[in-house]
């Protein structure tokens, strides 16, 4: 039961990532990108996702916010995850 919970939840997130980002690419001064540790490295830096909607700094923001707490509040989750503003960098 807690696994089809969690592929429940997974396949809600990726549908909620899916269609913030499918709104469009533009200027990456209104851009945020959402990135994630490794349990082996905490000091890693693995892109996620990034959001770069056209409706702007505060839409992108918040939904890069919205998808790092509903990541990182799932049952046994070791990474951290955290918003940068900007496109993805290494």
């Amino acid at each position: 039961m807690r696994s089809q919970k969690s592929v429940s939840f997974a396949s809600g997130m990726f549908l909620f990532i899916a269609l913030l980002l499918q709104s469009g690419c533009h200027s990456s001064g209104n851009s945020y990108t959402l990135y994630r540790s490794s349990p082996l490295d905490e000091h890693a830096r693995i892109h996620v996702a990034t959001f770069d909607a056209a409706d702007g700094h505060d839409f992108n923001m918040t939904n890069c916010m919205i998808a790092k707490d509903l990541f990182q509040k799932q049952d046994g989750v070791l990474s951290k995850f955290w918003c940068e503003k900007g496109i993805y960098k290494k």
